[in-house]
């Protein structure tokens, strides 16, 4: 999903990042200007699953990957003279350093009329495009990559990966058990008789790479 905002980056609204977690004194880190446009990816993983005689495999879902934002700032410090590093870029550096209370580095809110995205910084590139006769940079070409930050227990109240009170079907995998599928459709493991009795398996210890498993409704 690609967003683009007016040609030059310049509304009345001051993009910038903001600080979350840890607490401190000043969490804003300013941009000189509006970045021109963003982009946010989101991408899912699944597995093939290798049948013979099949042309095409059937595929089954895996887990969602983390979005991230990415974004190119233009740092600026020409009308001062000052060095655009002390000025901007050291602050956005921080951030990618370990926070002694997080032991990981400070969770951000990127800002501009809402909080567009919550994570940490991935990656920084910075080139530096304009210098003083001494040397001193003044202007430089930050590119950001933000991922996603959700907790695991804001994600299983938002998203609860399993409904006990339909009926779904299960393409088994290598290494997959009935007692694994429970747990992970039913949130029990002890649900696996369930599995075994739609299916008239005998024998739970012994199942098929492909095979496809009806999963019950519970009651």
């Amino acid at each position: 999903m690609l967003e683009f905002l007016n040609p030059f980056g310049q509304g009345l609204e001051k993009a910038h990042l903001e600080i979350v977690s840890p607490t401190v004194d000043d969490p804003i880190i300013p941009f000189h200007f509006n970045p021109t446009e963003y982009q946010v990816q989101k991408t899912n993983n699944f597995a093939e699953i290798g049948i013979p005689g099949l042309e095409t495999p059937p595929i089954q879902f895996i887990r969602g990957a983390s979005e991230k934002l990415t974004a190119e700032l233009i740092l600026d410090t020409s009308e001062t003279l000052d060095d655009v590093r002390e000025t901007y870029v050291d602050n956005l550096r921080d951030l990618m350093r370990l926070s002694t209370e997080l032991h990981a580095p400070p969770i951000v809110d990127f800002v501009w009329d809402t909080s567009v995205f919550h994570g940490v910084l991935e990656a920084m590139t910075i080139t530096y495009t304009l210098f003083t006769a001494e040397g001193i940079p003044i202007r430089a070409k930050v590119g950001l990559t933000l991922k996603e930050y959700r907790p695991v227990e804001i994600q299983v109240k938002e998203s609860p990966t399993a409904s006990p009170d339909f009926e779904k079907t299960w393409i088994v995998r290598r290494g997959d058990t009935l007692s694994g599928i429970a747990g992970l459709i039913f949130r029990d493991p002890g649900q696996w008789r369930a599995i075994a009795q739609a299916n008239g398996i005998q024998d739970p210890r012994r199942l098929e790479t492909g095979q496809r498993l009806v999963v019950p409704r519970l009651r």
